[in-house]
């Protein structure tokens, strides 16, 4: 479904069989199809598998890896980039061989694809290999990845790589993700949804929605593409959209079109908005020595910022909450800082919105040196002008003067440059 919705929102398909052709397998053939759900046109990504070695290639063995989970995700988004939630259930009728990371990783590498979409990929089988080696208590190199390691999900993952590179997709948005719910059935047995594998991928900060879906809506493989190249989860930015597409899945539901929305798109002027993580920790019983090491390690290790704030605990205990706001992608990272610079038993966590300025630095001249000026923009007007701190305050050492007057003696320079328009 991603493959079919960037189609659909103009990826080539001609180009798109070309790159994939470069990856040597001679296992399979994909076509793309126009199809409704629901009374809404999209396209249908198919990947036909046929045994390996054929010499007829025009005839499938029973193998079409479709995505036949209902599923109504209506914004996939892209700032020059876009998401999408792949949903997939495998038809194992005839074979399909199945790979450990590192051939998967040397088929990337050897495919000549462009520079992008093949580390892309390479960060996806990564993380989904190391999600299949949580799940199965065996060391990465020893995982084959069972459906996901088959020729179709290597079709799907550089798939959804490749043709987010012929779109100039740059970052990727995503709007959070149904995990499904109930049971399915897979090579394992009866399982719950989500998927062991799927939800070791989404633990790693990704944004759930409240969608009640039954069965396996999210898989390994979606999950894995979802949590590797999305930078944030939430509503749809402020953005100047280019292009939709709708990639579809077999199953043509009563109840919602089984459909996966993307919508391609610049920033604009007004902003930026995306998702972020807030943690948290009460600590009653360590010293404020402690506090502000931890506090620079949090940012060192990820956190956008982080602050302490006084408050007072059970038993009327004195205490400090320590904050840090960070990305999903790096929720670990700061959450391991948390559990390991502080004497805390648990950190809690709260997804946000957030709706930022556009911002540009500028460098301007002044009486110290260059100092650069950080502007903040909405709807294309200046609302905010802050000297860097950081050059200020070594412009202040180098000249032996205070931090303030080199920060006055910078924002009386850029508001002159302004004023005259020599200052962009």
């Amino acid at each position: 479904m991603i493959v079919g919705a960037l189609l659909d929102a103009g990826a080539d398909f001609a180009q798109l069989q070309n790159h994939l052709a470069r990856l040597g397998l001679d296992e399979f053939t994909v076509t793309g199809e126009s199809v409704r759900r629901a009374g809404i046109g999209g396209t249908k990504f198919h990947v036909l598998i046929h045994n390996p070695g054929s010499a007829d290639h025009g005839h499938p063995h029973g193998h079409s890896h479709d995505h036949s989970h209902e599923h109504d995700h209506d914004h996939p988004h892209e700032h020059g980039q876009e998401h999408g939630h792949s949903h997939e259930e495998h038809d194992h009728a005839a074979p399909s061989r199945h790979r450990g990371l590192a051939e998967i990783l040397r088929l990337i590498d050897s495919a000549a694809l462009p520079v992008r979409a093949a580390e892309r990929a390479r960060r996806i089988f990564q993380r989904l290999g190391e999600a299949e080696a949580h799940v199965h208590r065996v060391p990465l190199e020893d995982v084959h990845f069972h459906e996901v390691g088959a020729v179709d999900s290597i079709v799907d993952i550089v798939g959804a790589c490749v043709a987010l590179e012929l779109l100039g997709v740059d970052r990727v948005i995503c709007s959070p993700i149904p995990a499904g719910s109930g049971t399915f059935r897979c090579a394992h047995g009866e399982l719950p949804a989500p998927a062991p594998a799927t939800a070791a991928l989404l633990s790693g900060g990704a944004v759930l929605a409240d969608k009640p879906l039954r069965g396996e809506v999210t898989t390994p493989t979606g999950a894995a593409i979802l949590t590797t190249l999305a930078e944030s989860y939430g509503p749809l930015p402020a953005m100047a959209v280019s292009a939709v597409g709708y990639g579809a899945g077999t199953r043509d539901a009563a109840d919602r079109p089984n459909l996966l929305r993307v919508y391609l798109g610049q920033p604009t002027a007004d902003g930026d908005s995306d998702h972020v993580v807030e943690l948290s920790a009460n600590i009653d019983d360590v010293s404020g020595e402690v506090l502000g090491h931890a506090m620079g390690r949090l940012m060192e290790l990820g956190a956008l910022d982080a602050w302490a704030t006084p408050i007072y605990m059970k038993k009327n205990r004195p205490a400090t909450q320590i904050s840090a706001l960070c990305l999903p992608a790096d929720v670990d990272a700061v959450q391991a800082v948390l559990f390991a610079e502080t004497t805390t038993f648990g950190v809690r966590r709260m997804s946000l919105a957030r709706t930022k300025l556009e911002r540009t630095f500028q460098a301007v001249e002044t009486a110290y040196g260059p100092i650069r000026v950080k502007v903040g923009r909405r709807g294309g007007r200046v609302l905010s002008a802050a000297p860097e701190f950081a050059d200020c305050q070594a412009a202040a050492r180098s000249h032996h003067v205070t931090v303030k007057e080199v920060m006055e003696a910078t924002l009386t320079a850029w508001r002159t440059g302004n004023e005259t328009g020599s200052g962009e």
